[in-house]
């Protein structure tokens, strides 16, 4: 039976009608947002983590591939054929810095530590080496250890004011020859003439020093550069050992000139090469006569700042031109002015010194010595003069004359 007084309203069917859902409090909500930051961190962390591991995995691998061709010799530019000269007493550590430099080791420490390995670091021999640079640490080590002290040392002393060419002046009529460098070396069995000759053309010409160097002006573009010493040298009688004299003495030179002479020279308003070229002067008017350099100098300068002096007029200029064939008379400072295009010969230390610190000596344009090496210094031609006639009564005179 229907009961007519049920009613249904249509509130009744409203979906979740009388239920609530209640918010979440902030707090978690934070905890979850700390959450979510965390994981994200986390990966960045991880991602960083992946990507050293990866740029450290490269550079290790990177490594072991260097140091898997440096130990067998390949690659990086190898192939060539190099000299090496390793002196008497030479520890690893210096041989490994030469055997780098050859172009034969890219990783010295590597080597060091195959040397230190193999018990080979105590049995190496100094000499003079030629080989080519893609034979491995294994050939090396064999090189070192059974083929050094191929070249006997020789000790071989170039005296100051020595050139590279030979040359000859006359005194009191009699004709002195002074050997040169390349005829010295020849002598003492280092190398030939030729091979020192052609080596003094395979210089690179790009240090501070050698940049000063005239090329193309000059008879020889090292005269002047090769430092007059006693050395060590191998008698090889090689075009190897005519290398390691070359570089032996421009090094040598390089030692000698230091910074506070370049900037002498240029406050003087002369280059390097001018400075040596005056020196050379010196070296060949003084002798061996180092207390009179700067004496010397002085005349020189005086003269190049005179108007009353056309040319230096230097004799040992002369000598040094005729030692060329057809010279050109570019040496002559009785027929050039100012200073030659480069030095003479080899100048030692006190007149590279003398060149630059010249004595006072104002209104001084000439001097004279003796036979017994004393100079005189004049203010006039007249004054020289009067001294020659008394040196010549006293049979002191010595004159040096040329063609």
């Amino acid at each position: 039976m229907q009961d007519n007084n049920f009613k249904i309203n249509d509130d009744d069917f409203v979906i979740g009608k009388g239920f609530n859902v209640a918010e979440e409090p902030d707090s978690k909500k934070r905890k979850k947002n700390k959450r979510a930051k965390k994981s994200g961190n986390s990966v960045v962390k991880n991602i960083i983590w992946i990507v050293g591991i990866i740029v450290v995995s490269v550079v290790l691998a990177g490594s072991v591939i260097v140091g898997l061709f440096d130990y067998v010799g390949l690659g990086f530019g190898r192939g060539q054929s190099v000299q090496m000269d390793i002196p008497y007493g030479s520890s690893t550590v210096t041989i490994a810095e030469k055997l780098e430099e050859s172009g034969a080791v890219k990783m010295p420490l590597l080597f060091r530590v195959f040397s230190k390995l193999k018990g080979y670091d105590s049995q190496d021999k100094y000499g003079l080496y030629t080989f080519n640079t893609d034979i491995g640490y294994s050939n090396i080590a064999d090189m070192l250890m059974n083929d050094g002290a191929k070249a006997e040392s020789v000790k071989v002393t170039i005296p100051e004011g020595t050139g590279i060419n030979d040359y000859t002046k006359n005194v009191n009529g009699e004709d002195v020859v002074v050997k040169g460098i390349a005829t010295i070396l020849e002598e003492k069995g280092v190398c030939s003439k030729s091979d020192f000759l052609y080596a003094l053309n395979e210089i690179a010409f790009d240090t501070e020093l050698l940049k000063n160097c005239n090329v193309g002006k000059t008879y020889y573009s090292l005269e002047g550069y090769l430092f007059p010493d006693t050395y060590d040298f191998y008698a090889y009688d090689s075009e190897e050992c005519a290398q390691m004299v070359v570089e032996k003495m421009i090094a040598q030179t390089e030692n000698k000139i230091t910074d506070d002479m370049y900037k002498r020279a240029d406050e003087m308003g002369y280059t390097m090469n001018e400075i040596l070229t005056m020196a050379s002067i010196i070296q060949m008017e003084s002798g061996q006569n180092s207390d009179e350099m700067a004496n010397v100098a002085a005349i020189f300068y005086n003269r190049l700042d005179s108007d009353d002096f056309g040319t230096l007029g230097s004799s040992p200029t002369c000598y040094y031109g005729e030692s060329f064939k057809n010279d050109d008379g570019r040496y002559d400072t009785y027929k050039v002015t100012g200073l030659p295009p480069g030095p003479l010969c080899s100048p030692g230390i006190d007149a590279i010194k003398a060149a630059l610190y010249p004595a006072e000596k104002d209104g001084y344009f000439y001097f004279v010595t003796d036979s017994e090496g004393n100079f005189y210094y004049h203010k006039t031609m007249a004054e020289q003069n009067a001294t020659i006639a008394k040196l010549q009564q006293g049979g002191n005179w010595i004159y040096e004359y040329f063609d």
